[in-house]
């Protein structure tokens, strides 16, 4: 498995990540981004025709690998094989997971693909956080809902959390493209770092070839591994005196307890 490298920031330039989705099904633009830049980071659905040969050769060309994780949505609409639910118990969970790491080689991170449902529930994603703290991931929330409860499920498991900022293509239009583009740059400015998603459609393409050709010198394409700091870690909370009073009220039943049993 690969090893995750925290390179520290020259601290000249805002940073800039860019995720392609959907990896696994269009061979042809996902090698024209492949060829791009090894600085981006590629996302490959477990279940797709080519997942093993396109994970194979972003790894071979230098480019991050993470799996893009089916997850439930809210809408009615198709799903890839093995989405989880929030029914779904903490084994079936363990076992899909499981699945998709043998499926998509060198990835050292996740992210949801679709999953407003799933990543609501914050049962359902304290079993997938526990499921993916085996293999020294980070999650990247790809934030498809406002009340999406990965930091939260991610406190008692140690595992980083990244968070999307913008959607390049939600609209399949070059020129809709390109202005989700420059909000990110904006936003990289103001913020010192910026995360996009995309997906592999020929619109998004030809937008960053043409974008990042010109990329401005104030901002530095990297790795998304790269903006994983300490405070990706989310905090866990902080025990109140409430909770410090209960733990010792349990301490002393238990020694009690023990103190009749072997009278």
């Amino acid at each position: 498995m690969s090893l995750l490298l925290f390179p520290i920031n020259n601290g000249l330039a805002s940073q800039l990540a860019i995720v392609i989705d959907d990896f696994g099904y269009r061979q042809q633009n996902e090698q024209k981004i492949i060829s791009l830049s090894p600085n981006i980071t590629i996302a490959v659905l477990p279940y797709s025709p080519h997942a093993k040969q396109m994970s194979t050769l972003a790894n071979k060309q230098g480019n991050e690998v993470i799996i893009h994780l089916p997850m439930a949505p809210l809408s009615k609409q198709p799903l890839e094989k093995e989405t989880l639910f929030p029914y779904m118990g903490e084994e079936e969970v363990n076992q899909i997971i499981a699945n998709a790491v043998e499926r998509v080689p060198y990835a050292i991170g996740v992210n949801n693909h679709m999953g407003s449902l799933m990543t609501s529930d914050l049962k359902g994603m304290e079993h997938v956080m526990k499921a993916l703290s085996h293999y020294s991931f980070f999650y990247l929330d790809s934030k498809t809902i406002g009340k999406t409860q990965v930091i939260n499920a991610a406190q008692n498991y140690n595992i980083p959390v990244l968070v999307r900022d913008v959607f390049l293509d939600d609209k399949q239009n070059e020129n809709a493209i390109a202005y989700q583009f420059d909000i990110a740059i904006e936003l990289a400015r103001k913020k010192g770092q910026a995360i996009v998603i995309g997906h592999p459609y020929p619109q998004t393409v030809n937008v960053l070839t043409k974008k990042l050709s010109e990329l401005p010198s104030d901002i530095q394409l990297v790795k998304l591994s790269q903006l994983i700091h300490p405070e990706s870690l989310p905090e866990k909370p902080t025990l109140t005196f409430k909770d410090i009073y209960k733990i010792f009220e349990k301490i002393g039943y238990e020694i009690y307890y023990l103190s009749i049993i072997q009278q």
